[in-house]
């Protein structure tokens, strides 16, 4: 099985734009201080979300589907990474509809903007703006969120900028991750030594590894209505599903060193284990269980 390239680098500069003329709503949109992420963004960053977006793609699309995500809708995805999903909602809304991907990290943006033109999808736009300005003003038919909040040290507080930004009867979507619900078989050290430090580094930043399951909690006190929820836990013996633990862990790295939870040594032998783990066709990886929930803003 492939390593991932683990290349650094810097992300852009992070800088805000001005309001687009097809959506005024997505002025001051906001996203936390890159500070505070427990994984690396960058070149290095993107590779994982794109092996990410990929194990993640089928049951995405199925939620989509449920709900009726489709023709004309005007969506936002919030902390759009590398603008996988919010390429999806723009081939799903098509030419009548509109995908605006936000994020803080402007190279995984501008990688995410040269897919888009090289795939010739035009009703799409990303930018480097924050999720969390009240003043962004209400429009969105659809906001969108995948591996957001377990980031965020108040996430309350952008589920209700989410319910501004919606329409009277808009549709917010959320998937988030109970990390307590990964697991491996058979038993593999390195991977219990690996959750153990993704916990602490995400903890220490103020975020939570298992708020799956409060995520219909969040969008009842955030005033949705028909808030209801879904489970789905990528798994395999073979293939991507098993490459996110060690990927994982490289993008984590540095957050490890800066919090002098783990030796570099100690941190290669890890990566090293788990794709040694990952390589072995008789070993099972389960991903973190994937709370999908969803609820509406009041109103026609």
């Amino acid at each position: 099985m492939p390593r991932v390239p683990s290349t650094g680098g810097t992300s852009d500069p992070v800088q805000t734009s001005e309001p687009s003329a097809n959506c005024p709503l997505a002025e001051g949109v906001v996203m936390i201080g890159s500070e505070h992420y427990a994984i690396r963004g960058g070149v290095a960053g993107r590779e994982r979300l794109r092996i990410l977006g990929r194990v993640m793609a089928s049951s995405t699309r199925s939620l989509f589907e449920r709900l009726g995500v489709g023709d004309g809708l005007t969506c936002l995805d919030a902390g759009c990474g590398g603008g996988d999903v919010t390429l999806e909602l723009a081939r799903r809304v098509g030419p009548r509809g509109r995908a605006i991907g936000v994020d803080i990290d402007g190279t995984t943006l501008r990688l995410a903007r040269e897919e888009a033109e090289e795939q010739g999808i035009r009703n799409v736009e990303f930018r480097v703006l924050d999720v969390q300005a009240q003043g962004a003003g209400s429009g969105f038919d659809v906001v969108y969120a995948r591996f957001l909040l377990t980031h965020l040290a108040d996430p309350a507080a952008v589920v209700a900028a989410f319910f501004n930004h919606l329409s009277p009867g808009g549709l917010v979507i959320v998937e988030d991750i109970d990390f307590s619900g990964c697991f491996t078989f058979p038993d593999s050290s390195a991977f219990r030594r690996y959750h153990e430090l993704y916990c602490t580094v995400v903890r220490r930043r103020g975020g939570d590894p298992n708020i799956g399951p409060r995520l219909p909690s969040l969008l009842l006190d955030g005033d949705f209505q028909n808030v209801d929820l879904a489970v789905v836990q990528p798994t395999g013996t073979q293939g991507e599903v098993k490459l996110i633990n060690p990927i994982t862990m490289e993008n984590i790295a540095d957050a490890a060193l800066a919090d002098g939870l783990a030796t570099r040594q100690e941190i290669d032998a890890i990566v090293q284990e788990l794709y040694e783990f990952a390589d072995n066709p008789r070993t099972v990886v389960g991903l973190p269980r994937i709370v999908q929930a969803w609820g509406r803003r009041a109103g026609v």
